[in-house]
């Protein structure tokens, strides 16, 4: 048997542990992410799990680290990434609600599902909160807003994405593109340039006909 299937063949590793506990927070909540379970499903010992984490604890901590690396992480690059102007900004934003590679929905509702059952995770949801509005304000800030305008125009906008993901909004991808103009409008008080609907449709494969006020038909 070579090293490597010695090492990891038979007790999985770090990442096959948190991959499989990471679904299973997703399909059936915190209550079910728990050892034995977690080994049945891969069909390893219950043992081979303390190769890698400590305790369910340290397991868990895990995953809340992977949610904030991934979830906040984006909405924080995302708001510092290049933009002519505050509409180019607040698309670039947009990424994040339409590309489940920068922000995992599921997993946000997750974790917020999570933090109804335990304070301590609750805190960090809070805390999660409060980087992020403050990432959209200053990216507001950025373009010229007053500190007082950017604090509630990111707080409009990402309530409004909470409240999509609280909701388990199913919206079709064509009905949130035609909305998406007048989203960016009302949140930013600019309309977006029809390139820069252009490119948005472009990063996420969207084809659509686009008349003069960049709305596509």
């Amino acid at each position: 048997m070579d090293q490597k299937a010695t090492d990891t063949g038979w007790r999985g590793s770090p990442e096959v542990w948190l991959e499989t506990a990471y679904a299973t927070l997703i399909e059936a909540g915190v209550d079910a992410v728990r050892i034995l379970p977690l080994a049945r499903k891969l069909k390893l010992s219950r043992t081979s799990f303390y190769w890698f984490f400590k305790d369910r604890d340290e397991l868990l901590a895990a995953l809340l680290e992977r949610w904030r690396a991934g979830n906040t992480g984006a909405i924080v690059r995302q708001s510092q990434a290049y933009a002519e102007g505050i509409a180019e900004a607040m698309l670039n934003i947009f990424d994040c609600w339409l590309d489940r590679s920068l922000f995992d929905s599921e997993f946000e509702f997750a974790v917020r599902s999570w933090g109804l059952q335990s304070a301590e995770v609750a805190a960090q949801v809070a805390a999660a909160d409060a980087a992020r509005i403050e990432a959209l304000a200053a990216m507001f800030r950025r373009f010229g807003y007053s500190a007082l305008e950017a604090d509630v125009r990111a707080r409009t906008v990402y309530l409004v994405q909470i409240g999509y993901i609280s909701m388990k909004a199913d919206e079709p991808l064509a009905a949130r593109m035609q909305r998406i103009p007048d989203y960016v409008e009302i949140f930013t008080g600019r309309a977006p340039q029809p390139r820069e609907i252009e490119r948005f449709h472009a990063r996420h494969g969207f084809a659509a006909s686009l008349p003069n006020n960049g709305v596509p038909s």
